[in-house]
């Protein structure tokens, strides 16, 4: 059985400098915030060339957290791409703000920056850009609709650690760049755990305070905050993976390079452009019989994954939110597989699963 992801095996490499750290962590008497959160910041700050970054529980409080430490105008229309996961459009409502959805360019599953210029009107305070599954989004059009039209622009990086644009991390174009670090993302905590990015130093105090209850100080508070705030333990393992992060990005590149180059033309594959850089947190394919391959893989032994079965407009949480149509969102979900590309893998594993994807290929004709 080729698994989608198993954890425990991409994993086992730092077992012993996770017991390591661990058996610091729990004889330091620490465990809140402190120099290991300090020290996984700076570390990471560096490797995508910001000057902060803020540790924070998750994810989806990432994003929360920068749109409410940017003050945008309550109710303010925030444009991100309809085919995102649900947490980049909670996030916008949850921070009092309006998600406006727009459609995806089709060979890259990223936020069209035609469909934005479409959809700008006198309410919109900012852009929420979704690198979706590694790939980069084109930031030099996003970021010079901001600059023209005065938008606040926010970067959904979970999925695209080390992900680069001309050479340039992504994270480090927006005002924020929002990260998770959930176990099965390219640098994956052993648990729940997010960062944010940015170059602004006022900014970066806010947030500071923002993910501690709204306090710079003991019993003195500032704003209406939350508790936010990134593990120490989780800090400390991530510190420890983000020295292997590139090795471990380079070898799904090169896994992914098995399946660009071997893959039958059936099926549609990522597209990579000059200068960007994808680094494959998902290694998305799309055919009409996707259910019917997912179905012939599994019973040939290897796991699969849909990213996403179900977009978000037509999920009951967001019934009566949406009155537009999305084709080409609903097309994407209807059609996407995600293969198998962990850390974990090898490139017998992929060929295998490539062996596999071609027959059906054949057998479909």
């Amino acid at each position: 059985m080729i698994e989608f992801e198993n954890l425990g095996k991409s994993n086992q490499r730092f077992f012993k400098q996770f017991q390591t750290e661990f058996n610091s962590f729990s004889n330091s008497g620490w465990y809140v915030l402190g120099e290991r959160v300090q020290n996984f910041e700076r570390e990471f700050a560096e490797y995508i060339g910001t000057k902060y970054c803020i540790g924070v529980a998750s994810g989806l409080d990432a994003l929360i957290l920068s749109l409410k430490a940017l003050e945008l105008p309550k109710g303010g229309e925030v444009i991100v791409p309809a085919n995102t996961y649900i947490a980049t459009i909670l996030a916008i409502i949850n921070a009092d703000l309006t998600p406006v959805l727009v459609e995806p360019n089709l060979d890259s599953y990223n936020i069209s920056p035609a469909a934005v210029v479409a959809s700008l009107g006198p309410q919109t305070c900012a852009i929420l850009c979704v690198h979706m599954y590694g790939n980069p989004c084109e930031m030099n059009s996003l970021v010079e609709i901001c600059k023209n039209n005065n938008l606040k622009l926010i970067e959904d990086v979970a999925q695209a650690h080390g992900s680069t644009y001309f050479e340039k991390k992504l994270g480090s174009f927006g005002n924020t760049g929002a990260f998770s670090f959930y176990p099965t993302k390219n640098l994956g905590a052993l648990g729940d755990a997010g960062a944010i990015v940015t170059d602004d130093e006022e900014l970066a105090k806010k947030l500071t305070a923002l993910r501690n209850y709204g306090s710079h100080s003991k019993y003195n508070f500032e704003y209406l905050g939350m508790n936010s705030r990134l593990d120490a333990i989780q800090a400390g393992f991530l510190s420890i993976k983000l020295r292997e992060l590139d090795s471990m990005l380079e070898h799904k590149r090169k896994l992914a390079k098995l399946y660009l180059e071997n893959l039958n033309s059936e099926f549609i594959i990522p597209s990579e452009k000059k200068g960007l850089k994808n680094t494959y947190h998902i290694f998305p394919i799309r055919h009409p019989k996707r259910d019917l391959l997912k179905k012939f893989l599994e019973e040939n032994g290897i796991k699969t994954e849909i990213h996403y079965p179900i977009p978000p407009h037509k999920q009951k949480c967001m019934q009566d939110r949406f009155e537009a149509e999305y084709p080409i969102t609903e097309d994407i979900h209807q059609t996407i597989l995600s293969l198998p590309i962990s850390f974990g893998h090898s490139e017998d594993d992929v060929l295998k699963v490539i062996e596999a994807l071609n027959s059906f290929a054949q057998e479909s004709k």
